[in-house]
């Protein structure tokens, strides 16, 4: 059981959130059901990395961590997550994904 690791000396809560509420996101590692998501099997991927979702909610875990609940478009489901398990979505590439007006 050594190999397990755990974040026992981060303490977020004494910070405000890092993420805040409709703030695009990106996962930035796949997501497995740990037990914790009803109608999954223990293992099934919820969060493919990559995927894009949005903050609806902020939560805490253990008096320790704040955890964000994530819309992800892609798959629909809503993912409780942690800081080290998001990334922000620049502005810059979310204007780049808007289609251009066509020329006449």
């Amino acid at each position: 059981m050594n190999s397990i690791v755990r974040d026992s000396d981060v303490v977020e809560l004494s910070e405000p959130p890092f993420f805040s509420f409709g703030q695009m996101l990106r996962a930035n590692r796949t997501i497995r059901n740990d037990g914790t998501y009803r109608g999954k099997e223990i293992g099934d991927v919820l969060v493919k990395k990559g995927e894009v979702g949005y903050v609806v909610s902020i939560g805490t875990f253990l008096q320790q961590f704040y955890i964000y609940g994530v819309e992800f478009l892609e798959s629909g489901y809503r993912v409780g997550m942690k800081r080290k398990e998001l990334e922000p979505v620049d502005a810059c590439e979310e204007i780049d994904d808007l289609p251009l007006p066509e020329e006449s």
